[in-house]
């Protein structure tokens, strides 16, 4: 299991590394949110334990991009609160951090944690799956079928499709999926949403009628009883 520390101070940090390591995590440790998000561009952690005061980005900033982004939502994240500080605690919860750890915290006590979450984290088969009829989304094998049948999407469209499905009723904004879909560092323009919503919605028939725009604002997916 791999596990990423979010921690600006340095001797925290490494001690918080050099615990995991040692009850056999995989670890890594970032100074600051940039270094954090660079790292998420590559790869993805089974776990994070998030340090709230850090310099530029704070914690709760970083939270609230992990769980509003498709890619991070489901990773469990275990906030670092200082003593005394009751409002960012409630406030990480409410944001759907998993835990928290008030400092200063024993060691023992972060990977019991740590471990904790993690069993009550484990995805399930109904984790796996996104739903609507017959229309199947599978997370983990990365298809999408229609009555059983294979429906070929592209990356975008695929990514587009997890998050309709994963937020049903919720209208985004064409500037919102084109940061969520193809990042902030992306050099475009947001017309390129409205191809990839229209190939889109031809792949997948009648079922891309759910996908409805919103006049004013941008589009939402609607699950049709």
């Amino acid at each position: 299991m791999k596990i990423w520390c979010v921690e600006d101070d340095a001797g925290i940090r490494d001690i918080e590394v050099y615990t995991l390591h040692s009850t056999d995590f995989e670890a890594e440790g970032f100074s600051d949110a940039r270094a954090f998000r660079d790292a998420l561009s590559g790869s993805k952690p089974d776990l994070i334990i998030l340090d709230i005061m850090l310099p530029g980005e704070d914690g709760v900033e970083l939270l609230k991009f992990l769980k509003g982004n498709p890619d991070t939502c489901r990773i469990p994240v275990i906030m670092a609160t200082a003593k005394g500080m009751e409002y960012d605690k409630v406030q990480s919860l409410d944001l759907g951090a998993d835990d928290y750890l008030v400092k200063p915290f024993g060691m023992m006590e972060m990977v019991s944690r740590v471990k904790a979450v993690l069993r009550r984290c484990k995805p399930t088969e109904v984790d796996r799956l996104l739903q609507a009829g017959k229309l199947v989304v599978n997370l983990e094998e990365h298809t999408v079928a229609i009555d059983r049948e294979r429906i070929q999407l592209t990356l975008k469209e695929f990514e587009l499709l997890r998050l309709f499905l994963s937020r049903p009723g919720i209208a985004f904004t064409r500037d919102q999926l084109f940061g969520l879909i193809w990042g902030a560092d992306y050099v475009g323009e947001t017309r390129t949403v409205d191809m990839h919503i229209r190939t889109l919605r031809m792949k997948l028939g009648d079922y891309g009628k759910m996908i409805e725009t919103v006049r004013g604002v941008g589009y939402r997916l609607e699950v049709q009883a």
